[in-house]
């Protein structure tokens, strides 16, 4: 290794210095999500959850919380149930609530644990509906009545629980199910999981990591990368379409949490190796962050 490869790193790691010391203590929560996540070389998934074990090895207290939308697809399938969707969302029976609980505790979740403790993390699997209180979602984006069987949104977050395994050095790791009203399992939706366990654990940030590198003023034109978005500007990117379908849940969990106390939001292709390190610790980044203004 030569003096200008080895002056390069050193330069990276002090670049990274001012960061590490500003987030030691602070609560990060991580949106887990994406095709990365089946991807049949794990080269991807381990990658994450190095970063993942890194963040906590400098003293980040970081809470995952993982997606699973293929793997359920999947699992419904081998049972011979087809899977239905209403603008996005799934319909979930009886039967398909079975299936997506069984797949997210016993599947996903063990899967995510099991990459970040081959980094050396320190990861505890936690079903949604021990930290996660729900109730029926009635109501589209919009606000039209919809019905979509054992599907919820998030009225409380168990904190009490969640901080007591981070107290003990644990990465918790929770799966996007939550109990209802009726002590039964719902389904709900990872990106709005996500944004009320960083808003109830006022965690200073939360990272959406996905397969796209962020939101881009042209979605076909991955180079058109909005770095930095405020609250304000948001309403605007929708009418012009911007902000679609596919992203107005993350973005509308993201302006929630940061009217609750989340400092940043960050979208970052969770496909890009090391994707999690550099939009953290370094100046520039290399998704999109949301902000308060």
């Amino acid at each position: 290794m030569d003096v200008a490869e080895i002056t390069a790193k050193a330069k990276v790691l002090l670049e990274a210095l001012p960061y590490i010391q500003d987030f030691r203590g602070s609560t990060f929560v991580v949106k887990y999500g994406g095709s990365f996540m089946d991807d049949p070389d794990p080269t991807t998934r381990n990658g994450v959850a190095g970063d993942l074990a890194f963040l906590a090895a400098v003293g980040i207290n970081v809470v995952v919380v993982h997606g699973g939308g293929k793997a359920i697809t999947r699992a419904m399938a081998e049972s011979g149930l087809k899977a239905n969707f209403v603008g996005g969302m799934r319909v979930t029976d009886e039967a398909t609530i079975a299936i997506v609980k069984q797949t997210l505790d016993e599947i996903v979740n063990k899967d995510v644990c099991a990459a970040i403790l081959s980094a050396k993390g320190r990861p505890k699997g936690l079903p949604g509906d021990s930290v996660l209180v729900c109730t029926k979602l009635t109501t589209d984006d919009d606000g039209k009545p919809l019905d979509l069987g054992y599907v919820g949104e998030v009225t409380e977050v168990k904190v009490k629980l969640i901080k007591k395994e981070i107290t003990d050095g644990f990465v918790p790791v929770i799966s996007p199910v939550a109990e209802g009203l009726d002590g039964k399992p719902y389904n709900v939706n990872a990106d709005l999981v996500a944004g009320r366990v960083a808003s109830a654990l006022r965690a200073r940030r939360l990272v959406y990591m996905s397969d796209v590198p962020g939101l881009l003023a042209n979605p076909a034109d991955p180079a058109s990368l909005i770095s930095t978005l405020k609250i304000s500007q948001v309403e605007d990117l929708k009418k012009k379409g911007v902000i679609d379908k596919g992203m107005r849940p993350k973005v509308g969990s993201a302006i929630r949490a940061l009217e609750e106390g989340v400092q940043r939001v960050h979208f970052i292709d969770g496909r890009l190796p090391h994707s999690l390190l550099l939009e953290i610790f370094t100046d520039h980044g290399i998704g999109t962050e949301i902000v308060q203004g």
